[in-house]
């Protein structure tokens, strides 16, 4: 079930592109001198509580997790990554991140995720993770991740304002004008802002070579890349896009990672693009 009273948001700062959610509408705009993001609790709710029953199944348990042949684990409704001290993978590390996030936005750490120098997962595997379920620190840091469901989503959106530029960079000069055109059709409805801000966070950018197969990414980037269209429902645009690279990922993807049995729930994510 999701929980009806997260904590509000605590303060918000913002950086340049800025989003701006207005009655659910997400606007982008490019190059202005604009003040700090402006994304209500009730938008933060609405888009965290659509991520966390993607991500969770929408159940508290669902927001510490560790996957069976991953070596990291996965925390908060957008499962951010976080590895163990020494281990390193080809994904990107996020759940420090985030905490630096909500914590500058004045959110209560609990004492697991208080200290100086760089945050490591304290536990060192999967075994030790899933025996520490009852703990209190486990609890304590469940209760962390349901109190900050919205600064959770607000830094999701970071994340996505963050991202055109990197993809911009990426991408091959020719290439540049389009991909930000598609951004901007994407971005202009309600149901376009949520697939960019859940696809961002579902599988990344697509600017880093580390996430590639066979030389081919998966990210937003890639999904923007394969979408030509310059009218008409860009939602549905996306969505289809979406579910093309993501199969093309899997054909890509070494025998042995057996990704075939992640695709009807990543091609289902991305299809509810186009219901909103």
């Amino acid at each position: 079930m999701l929980m009806d009273k997260p904590h509000p948001s605590r303060g918000q700062k913002g950086w340049l592109p800025s989003l701006y959610f207005t009655g659910g509408l997400c606007l982008l705009l490019i190059g202005q001198a604009l003040p700090a993001i402006t994304l209500s609790q009730a938008d933060a709710l609405r888009i965290g509580r659509k991520i966390w029953q993607n991500e969770c199944n929408g159940t508290v348990s669902g927001l510490t997790s560790w996957n069976s042949d991953e070596n990291f684990a996965s925390l908060g409704i957008g499962h951010f990554i976080w590895y163990p001290e020494g281990m390193r993978g080809p994904f990107e590390e996020s759940f420090p991140k985030l905490v630096n996030f909500v914590a500058s936005r004045g959110a209560k750490l609990p004492k697991s995720l208080l200290g100086r120098g760089e945050l490591h997962c304290p536990w060192k595997s999967r075994t030790e993770f899933l025996r520490a379920q009852q703990t209190p620190e486990m609890k304590q840091l469940r209760q962390f991740l349901v109190d900050t469901v919205d600064l959770q989503a607000q830094f999701m959106v970071e994340r996505l304002q963050k991202a055109l530029p990197k993809m911009l960079d990426e991408s091959a000069p020719s290439n540049r004008a389009k991909v930000q055109q598609q951004f901007q059709r994407v971005a202009s409805s309600s149901r376009g802002c949520y697939a960019l801000v859940d696809y961002v966070n579902f599988k990344g950018e697509g600017t880093l070579h580390t996430e590639r197969y066979q030389n081919q990414g998966w990210g937003l980037l890639q999904v923007l890349e394969e979408m030509h269209g310059m009218t008409g429902d860009a939602a549905e645009e996306f969505s289809r896009s979406a579910a093309a690279v993501l199969t093309r990922r899997v054909h890509n993807a070494p025998p042995e990672r057996n990704e075939s049995r992640w695709l009807p729930g990543w091609i289902h994510r991305v299809r509810s693009y186009s219901r909103g």
